[in-house]
């Protein structure tokens, strides 16, 4: 059975490191924070606090001889880079990393890294299926501080083109898809103007969402 190292323990580190372990798999977690390591301490074969972009230390944790190593270190891009780059360098066969932007993974996957992953964006689409159904405001939370909210286009925006900076000066909101005669688009052209009948899904701070829905 192949052998794994997850490297950052955020949320997403923990559960892919936490799933692997339960299914029986030899998985060695590894992040620069000693609490996120003592968190995941008891699920997994090895759990060590370690500055991922040293070679040295992930050659001394094991690490280089693992099959697949997963980087799931977004957030800090130049830690997520330098340590894809020491991966590779140690010779493990199959990196799998995290990206946060695709200019981000375009980096990730021109230095070795194997497969890119968009958390983020990922779980935003499989929730925007789910709403998208609902012909009325709706929220949906994406995790403690971010929602997605889905409503009928209200007045205030009704001839406004979906790529208009009034989304964000306003209301500090994203729209990431809409539904104009019943084709729901999710890349957008400066000409796409919302209509009164569209409907709108967007993405923003959970206290701006919430701002809004008293507004529509």
């Amino acid at each position: 059975m192949n052998s794994y190292a997850v490297i950052g323990l955020g949320k997403f580190g923990f559960h892919v490191a936490k799933g692997l372990a339960q299914q029986g798999i030899s998985v060695i977690a590894a992040d620069q924070y000693e609490e996120q390591v003592r968190e995941i301490n008891e699920y997994v074969q090895d759990a060590i606090v370690l500055d991922s972009t040293d070679i040295r230390a992930l050659r001394e944790a094991g690490i280089g001889n693992v099959d697949t190593a997963i980087v799931s270190i977004g957030e800090n891009i130049e830690a997520s880079i330098l340590t894809v780059m020491a991966l590779k360098e140690l010779g493990v066969e199959t990196v799998i990393a995290k990206a946060i932007t695709k200019v981000h993974g375009q980096i990730l996957a021109k230095i070795g890294a194997a497969k890119i992953i968009y958390p983020e964006m990922e779980s935003a689409k499989k929730i925007v299926k789910k709403i998208v159904k609902n012909m009325h405001y709706e929220t949906i939370d994406l995790s403690i501080t971010m929602k997605l909210a889905k409503m009928n286009v209200p007045s205030f925006w009704v001839g406004v083109s979906i790529l208009s900076p009034i989304f964000e000066s306003e209301f500090e909101v994203k729209p990431i898809a809409y539904k104009h005669q019943g084709i729901w688009h999710t890349s957008f052209e400066t000409d796409d103007i919302l209509e009164k009948d569209d409907i709108l899904v967007v993405i923003g701070d959970s206290a701006h969402i919430e701002t809004l829905s008293k507004k529509v």
